[in-house]
């Protein structure tokens, strides 16, 4: 093998060198600057997208306890509402049952009144048919006509004034 052969290690030093510094040179020069130039980029297009997620993440949350406290509104007022309305149909339930109970009252305080008259005219008639009744019978039974003034009196002791 030629490489060691004593006689040519000069010359294989002397192009190794040269070799070695060109590479080293193309290396430094070209080949790392651009190797570093696209991993600084890469690295700042992650940090970039990361500080972007970690803002957008909070952006999200913002917008979710918004969300939560619009729902949270909407259901209070929601419960409110109901209440009122319960409130309001409670109201107009009970007007319309203190309504419905005077005229009720009305109504019976009528029926009263008409009950009262009839039995106070037939309180006022009731004499007069317990005096015909008793005439006509008496009349029967004894054969002769009783005179009305006697009827009556006994009616009048019966009925203890009544009519």
């Amino acid at each position: 093998m030629p490489q060691f052969d004593p006689s040519t290690w000069v010359s294989q030093i002397f192009w190794l060198v040269i070799t070695f510094g060109a590479l080293y040179f193309l290396m430094a020069k070209l080949a790392l600057p651009r190797l570093a130039s696209i991993l600084e980029e890469r690295e700042n297009r992650v940090t970039g997208d990361l500080e972007k997620a970690e803002r957008l993440k909070q952006e999200a949350e913002e917008v979710l306890a918004d969300y939560q406290k619009a729902i949270a509104d909407a259901r209070a007022s929601a419960i409110a509402a109901l209440k009122e309305s319960a409130n309001e149909i409670s109201a107009i339930g009970a007007k319309r049952q203190a309504e419905f109970d005077a005229q009720l009252a009305d109504k019976t305080q009528i029926a009263e009144d008409k009950i009262n008259a009839a039995r106070i005219e037939a309180m006022e008639h009731i004499k007069d048919v317990a005096v015909e009744v008793a005439s006509a019978a008496t009349g029967k039974l004894l054969g002769s006509d009783v005179t009305e003034s006697k009827v009556s009196k006994a009616v009048d002791d019966v009925l203890g004034g009544k009519g």
